[in-house]
């Protein structure tokens, strides 16, 4: 009788025990296929709400619902069985109190079975991680350039390109850190605080456009697949599936057309014999 051999998953103090050790892997992921084919390379999948763009054409993640993250989620952690899933909490559902960010967090917890969430905010969500964290509810942080707040920024913008910048973003790095966060996102941060910040807290710092110097790094599958064709200049580019598919789908097109399907003409011809 052979004994079956049930996969467990990476664990938060797994996470964290990468602090200036064997660096995390991360990736982006929205539906159950690929994270089947992610799971034995990466640490971590986030579920993020970049799947607004990515998945739903949407221009930004600003129109990203609670529900769409809950559906994505899901479809994430029954794909997969051993990374750790972290799905990102939407804009809206997390900064009118604390309270309202448990809410929806363990909502999204209880409905998906992930095991922790991300939020973007530093000082200003300190309260909130603080909140999440005593109540049982793993938070990874996002600091620098954070998506939902690109209004006010006005724009996707490099941040910490002069030293005045420094202390504001060392601050957010370090109130994520002290409030309970088991990570944080640096995206789109100057290399030189980036790294800095990497050495200044205790926690992993994962990168997204910022330091090689992080504890990991994190890119949006899409974008280093090479299925975007506007990929942020940072990105590393490992396949071309693009044209790729492209190409596919014009064969297969002309097949179509051209009734042209090899091998399929001889099971449709068959004939039932005794």
């Amino acid at each position: 009788m052979s004994a079956i051999v049930q996969t467990k998953r990476v664990t938060v103090p797994e996470i964290r025990a990468h602090k200036n050790a064997k660096p995390v892997v991360c990736l982006t992921c929205y539906h159950a296929h690929t994270a089947r084919l992610l799971d034995e390379h990466v640490d971590l999948m986030l579920v993020g709400d970049s799947l607004g763009m990515v998945m739903h054409g949407l221009e930004n993640t600003l129109g990203v619902t609670l529900e769409m993250m809950i559906l994505h989620g899901k479809a994430v952690v029954r794909g997969s069985k051993r990374a750790l899933i972290t799905v990102d909490m939407p804009f809206g559902s997390y900064e009118e109190s604390p309270q309202v960010a448990f809410r929806n967090a363990a909502r999204v917890i209880q409905e998906t079975g992930c095991t922790a969430v991300k939020l973007e905010g530093g000082e200003r969500m300190a309260e909130t991680i603080r909140y999440l964290t005593s109540r049982g509810i793993p938070v990874m942080g996002h600091i620098g350039l954070t998506p939902q707040m690109t209004q006010v920024m006005g724009g996707f913008k490099t941040q910490g390109r002069t030293q005045a910048e420094w202390p504001a973003i060392e601050a957010d790095a370090k109130a994520v850190a002290d409030a309970g966060a088991f990570s944080v996102v640096l995206e789109g941060i100057a290399e030189p605080l980036a790294a800095k910040i990497t050495l200044e807290i205790a926690i992993p710092t994962i990168g997204i456009g910022a330091s090689a110097e992080c504890d990991g790094q994190i890119l949006v599958l899409e974008d280093m697949l090479g299925l975007n064709p506007n990929p942020p200049r940072f990105v590393r580019q490992y396949a071309s599936m693009g044209p790729d598919i492209e190409n596919a789908v014009k064969s297969y097109a002309t097949d179509v057309r051209s009734r042209r399907f090899p091998g399929i003409e001889n099971v449709y011809s068959m004939k039932k014999t005794g």
